[in-house]
């Protein structure tokens, strides 16, 4: 410790002191030889749980996730070579979902860099256009403040993933060196009172005002203050791709999100407001149906946005008002003023949740199996707590507008599209918050990126529940090609296992879901099972969208 004589420890054990300091509880990982004295030191460490995963792109999602839901950074340990390129996806993700993620690389020795060693990798190059900094820890020595460096880079300004690579010697190395000083919390921008002033002026002269929100550096506070604001005066609030657990979805003031799949209703909302408000969001093409929406660099309405990355203002759009400031300082803020005396957007926003109500009762789906109906008994059947994680695909359309998220922390899903999320993240939730219930939605082909961590599930006990939406196909690419290459698929068709039986494999629940009803005595039994569970729906592949069949695509993109 500083003010004292440092102990003499090697460098795994140094590495491992510091996460401590910084407050971190869980590790994921995939264990590698380059790394064992950090294996060593998490033998001794009962305050850290060391969770062994199965593939290093769950790991790094697992992190990913516990970052989101904790609000400080996740820490995920993979070897060099294909483990950090496994790893990418991971890091990806994180960049899209402004999580603060760390990312340690067991690297070959000094001696050997540079040339050619087995699995070497340059760390440093491979992550530097993606991750916010990626390092090489040079001597041992220098662990303590390069992690310290490395958790303060990660949650300050717009939050993010850092690599930092571990060259074997450096941590087998033992050293007498100091902790470094623990990283403090990021000190964030909050707006100024003529900023404050000048948005208020810009709302009392709207009409037909709209709020959108995004982002990551959210939290429980954040999200309160965000609906006191809204609720009080009486604001429609749309929220950005897989951020809808950002506002009550029974709140008044809830008009729907804005992402993939965002409905016609909301989106003329946003081209007929006058005013758009963005917060949080970066206002990229999901937000902004391939920045349709909102045009480029000066959109027809006028527009204040506020993000905490100066970066981020005016990279696309040009603001009538900028604010470089925190969220939750920004929401706390306004939530603090007194609401507008004069609303003469009422009826617009009264209009404005109309439309969104009325999107919520999915039509009948062609099949046996009508997963419109599964997710209205989902939102009927969970807790508010509930957590819904969710991979990338076409099914994804059905939980975004037919589930009511009603509670911050509530929903995971990737950022980036990938595929494979839904699984890994489900298990890093339920180890988070084992009382609560967690159901993983994936498709088909999504599932078994990453279905191999139901054996992480399994043995670390988080009985997740898993519903693989099977319709033997990679919809959203089948999809596209219908609409490019009317009745010509290639490539898109799947021949699966038997999902049910791949999890009872693993000492998980399985069962098949082929008839709609037989779902509700299922997803029950799966809840009783108190071990992670697989129910395996099968849909009719004619279901491709909530509001089209497969058939109907291909008729359409033939006529036009």
């Amino acid at each position: 410790m500083i003010g004292s004589d440092p102990i003499v420890r090697h460098g795994g054990r140094v590495l491992v002191d510091q996460l401590l300091r910084h407050g971190v509880d869980n590790i994921f990982t995939v264990p590698g030889e380059a790394f064992l004295p950090v294996l060593d030191a998490l033998y001794d460490e009962p305050r850290i749980r060391t969770v062994s995963c199965r593939h290093e792109a769950g790991a790094t999602i697992m992190a990913e996730a516990h970052a989101r839901l904790r609000g400080e950074p996740g820490v995920a340990l993979v070897a060099r070579g294909p483990g950090a390129t496994h790893a990418s996806v991971g890091v990806h993700n994180a960049v899209e979902s402004s999580a603060p993620l760390l990312l340690f690389v067991g690297q070959v020795p000094t001696s050997q860099r540079g040339r050619g060693a087995f699995q070497e990798v340059d760390i440093e190059g491979l992550f530097a256009p993606l991750a916010k900094w990626a390092v090489e820890v040079e001597r041992p020595e220098h662990l303590s403040e390069v992690t310290a460096r490395a958790v303060r880079v990660a949650k300050d300004g717009r939050a993010g993933p850092v690599v930092v690579s571990l060259p074997e010697d450096v941590l087998a190395e033992r050293v007498s060196v100091p902790d470094a000083p623990v990283a403090t919390s990021p000190s964030r921008p909050a707006p100024s009172p003529g900023e404050l002033a000048e948005l208020r002026s810009l709302l009392e002269g709207s009409n037909r005002p709209l709020v959108m929100v995004g982002g990551g550096a959210w939290d429980e506070d954040a999200a309160r203050a965000l609906t006191s604001w809204a609720e009080r005066n009486n604001l429609p609030v749309a929220v950005s791709f897989r951020r809808q657990d950002f506002l009550d979805n029974r709140s008044p003031c809830y008009v729907g999100h804005s992402g993939v799949g965002v409905v016609a209703g909301l989106a003329d909302r946003i081209l007929q407001a006058d005013l758009i408000i963005a917060i949080g969001t970066r206002l990229g093409d999901t937000a902004t149906r391939g920045y349709t929406l909102l045009k480029p660099p000066n959109p027809s309405q006028s527009l204040v946005h506020i993000h905490v990355d100066p970066d981020e203002l005016g990279r696309v759009y040009q603001p009538t008002l900028s604010i470089c400031a925190g969220i939750p300082e920004t929401v706390a803020a306004l939530a603090a003023a007194s609401p507008l005396s004069s609303q003469p957007w009422r009826d617009w926003a009264v209009g404005a949740r109309a439309d969104y109500e009325a999107t919520l009762s999915p039509p009948p789906a062609p099949g046996a199996v009508d997963f419109g109906q599964v997710v209205t008994y989902l939102d009927s059947r969970l807790p508010p707590d509930a957590i819904l994680t969710s991979g990338a695909g076409n099914y994804t359309l059905w939980p975004q507008r037919y589930y009511r998220f009603k509670q911050y922390g509530t929903q995971l899903g990737p950022q980036s599209g990938a595929m494979g999320y839904a699984v890994p993240a489900a298990v890093a939730a339920k180890l988070r918050h084992p009382d609560v219930p967690v159901v993983a939605i994936s498709g088909d082909g999504d599932f078994l990126m990453t279905g191999q961590e139901l054996a992480t599930a399994v043995q670390y006990d988080a009985p997740i529940i898993v519903l693989v939406v099977n319709n033997g196909m990679l919809a959203t690419i089948r999809m596209h090609q219908e609409f490019t290459f009317p009745g010509r698929p290639s490539g898109t068709d799947l021949n699966n296992p038997d999902f049910a039986a791949y999890a009872r494999a693993f000492g998980a629940f399985g069962a098949t879901i082929e008839r709609t009803e037989d779902f509700p005595p299922a997803f029950e039994q799966a809840l009783d099972a108190r071990v992670p569970a697989v129910l395996d729906i099968l849909v009719d592949p004619e279901a491709i969208l909530p509001h089209a069949t497969l058939s109907e695509l291909r008729r359409q993109a033939q006529t036009d």
